[in-house]
């Protein structure tokens, strides 16, 4: 399980420099913030337990985030 947060790492970065290239500075710092964090946690060795409960828990936090921005955050 440690090892698909590193993946998610990868692609992230990958992201991250995709909007770099883009001149979308903003998206790619928050990539690269979640680049760094998965990183990091794929080399803490948790548990799976724990690597699945942090992962819905960003998950959560990602689609509430989202759900805010396109209802409230966006102009029509």
């Amino acid at each position: 399980m440690a090892r698909m947060f590193r993946v998610l790492g990868f692609w992230t970065l990958v992201i991250g420099l995709m909007a770099l290239a883009g001149d979308m500075v903003e998206m790619a710092l928050l990539f690269f913030f979640q680049t760094a964090a998965f990183v990091l946690l794929g080399y803490l060795n948790l548990s799976e337990r724990a690597y699945m409960l942090i992962f819905w828990g960003y998950m959560l936090v990602c689609f509430m985030g989202f759900t805010y921005w396109t209802f409230i955050g966006m102009t029509v």
